[in-house]
This record gives C-alpha cells, sequence and structure tokens, in this order.
C-alpha cells in the first residue's frame, strides 16, 4: 500500500493508507460486483475517527473481509535469484486473531520468476509447500484459504513459456495440498493470467491467452471452489478483456476476478489523496467493477471501455 501510494504522489503515511482503504470499502453499490475485500495486517485493525473498523465497515457493506497472510518475498537459499514468501512461524495464532476480527478468507501469495533456469524445481517445490501449508492452517482455523501462485509478467518469456511454468507450478501446489489434505471445496484458487512477458515485445489476443490459461488448469481438483484471477501487472482494461474471453471457454470452475492494480489503481489515480476527490476515486472503482461484471455476464464491450481504450 505504501509503494502504491508513493508511485502516486501521495505521501505513504497510516492516515492515507487507511484513507484509501476506506475509500474503497465504502464505494456505494460495491457489493453488486464484489464479494470480497482483502486487507493486510495493518488493515485488519484500522479504524476511521471515532468509527467502524475496516472490517465492519466492510460487514457493513455486506462484504467478506480476507487478510492477507505471507509476510513478503525473501531469498530462497539455494535458488540463485529466487524468492519464498516467508510467514509460516506464527501463522496459526495469526489466523485465530483475524478470524476473531471479523476476517472469512485469507490470501497467500508466492511469486515466481520465469527466465533462464528459472523457476528452478527447487524453488517451485518450496512455494508450493508453503501454500500447502498455509492452506492446511487456514482450514484449522476456520478460514477459506485463497491460494495465489503468480507468475512474475515482467521477464522475456512467449505465453507458450508462461502456460507451460503455470501448468507445472499448479500440478506441485495440488500435490502439496492433497498431502497436507487440504479439502479443495474450501479453497479457491487465484493465479494469474497466461500472457508473454511485458519484455517479450509480444502480445497474444484475448481468445489466445484465455484459451492458454484455461488449460493451466488441467491438474486442478474438480471439486475446487472456484478460480479467481489475479490480472498481475495487465492494463485493467486487458485484464477485463481476458476474463470475458474466458467465459466462452468450456471450464468446470467457477471462472472470476481477484484483482488488485486493475480495479484500485484507477482509483488511486482519480482520488489523488485529496478530499475533494474521494467521489471521483469511488466512482472510478465502480467503473472497473461494473466492466469485470459485464465480462463475467458475456456482455463486455471492449471498445466502450474507456481504459482499455
Amino acid at each position: 500500500m505504501s509503494g502504491r501510494l508513493a508511485a502516486a504522489g501521495i505521501p505513504p503515511t497510516a492516515r492515507n493508507r487507511r484513507a484509501f482503504r476506506e475509500l474503497l470499502v465504502t464505494a456505494p453499490g460495491l457489493r453488486a460486483g464484489i464479494t470480497g475485500v482483502t486487507l493486510d495486517a495493518e488493515g485488519v485493525h484500522q479504524r476511521s475517527p471515532g468509527g467502524p473498523s475496516l472490517p465492519e465497515a466492510a460487514a457493513a457493506a455486506g462484504l467478506m473481509t480476507g487478510v492477507r497472510a505471507d509476510m513478503a518475498r525473501h531469498p530462497l537459499p539455494g535458488a540463485r535469484g529466487e524468492t519464498i514468501s516467508e510467514g509460516l512461524d506464527g501463522l496459526p495464532a495469526r489466523l485465530a486473531g483475524w478470524a476473531r476480527a471479523g476476517a472469512v478468507f485469507s490470501i497467500w501469495r508466492a511469486v515466481l520468476r520465469i527466465g533462464a533456469g528459472t523457476p528452478s524445481p527447487v524453488a517451485v517445490r518450496a512455494n508450493a509447500q508453503a501454500l500447502g501449508r498455509y492452506a492446511a492452517a487456514c482450514q484449522a482455523a476456520g478460514l477459506v484459504p485463497v491460494v495465489a501462485p503468480h507468475l512474475d509478467g515482467s521477464g522475456r518469456h512467449s505465453a507458450a513459456q508462461c502456460e507451460t511454468v503455470m501448468s507445472l507450478v499448479l500440478l506441485a501446489v495440488m500435490t502439496e495440498l492433497l498431502d497436507y489434505e487440504v479439502d479443495p471445496a474450501a479453497v479457491v484458487l487465484m493465479p494469474t493470467m497466461t500472457v508473454p512477458g511485458r519484455q517479450s515485445g509480444r502480445q497474444a489476443s484475448a481468445g489466445e491467452s484465455a484459451e492458454a490459461t484455461v488449460r493451466t488448469l488441467a491438474s486442478v481438483p474438480l471439486t475446487l471452489a472456484g478460480v479467481a484471477f489475479s490480472a498481475g501487472s495487465q492494463r485493467p482494461g486487458r485484464a477485463t478483456e481476458i476474463l470475458a474471453a474466458m467465459q466462452a471457454v468450456p471450464h468446470i470452475w467457477p471462472l472470476t476476478f481477484a484483482f488488485g492494480r486493475a480495479l484500485t489503481g484507477p482509483a488511486l489515480a482519480a482520488w489523488g489523496g485529496r478530499a475533494s476527490r474521494w467521489e471521483a476515486g469511488q466512482r472510478a472503482l465502480a467503473y472497473r467493477v461494473a466492466m469485470n461484471v459485464a465480462a463475467m455476464e458475456g456482455r463486455y464491450p471492449p471498445e466502450r471501455d474507456l481504459d482499455a481504450a
């Protein structure tokens, strides 16, 4: 959150972090297209002066609260240049505390980079095992685990490389969930979409990306609760266009969206940290939500999407 505020030219203070979270959670009509909002450990305990906590504000708006459980990435020993998401130490106690604070679900994000020799088998196994341990701890605490294996989209890789790597990563993750006796019917999978790397100089069509993305799910259990895709670093309109194309590809599970920057980025830009632009920020968020709901319902018009243009 601090990084996003700073990049937008807004001082990354606790007050501004709380204000932006509050802007998002209290946006009118959010429930029409959003079921849950993810906070970090700080956000769970923040509240407006004299007002409700953010989880209480989310509940009042008809939204479920989730918490990001991993504690950022750190270098993975034995794997040069690769990372592991940390945060397993003390996780059961943190999950129990978040549940008492009103959380319903939690997210753990593991990020892998595609490059020469990467991700290595060691990095894939280590991150998959962390996701398995996290998911088992979540279910033990009564929270729904949102399992988020992400591929770094900044590289030179092709769409075919992205598809191959994500397929292998998902196979490793599903194997760990099985080994840790995680109930897939109470798991939401949150992978990134299958697209070429930003430095590749290539761009697949929305239909090609949609088909490749759905193919990566071959190892996913039929009983999985659903798949909510991350947009990664894609432009908001582009992510929505691929989401729309996925609905036409034969699939078993509900395929929906769990966008971060692709939803909140336009709202942050419209708000700019100014009280006078509060409603403008909320309108920008509502617009992106409406576009993604249209994508889910088969009525998305890319030619009319201002962000896509």
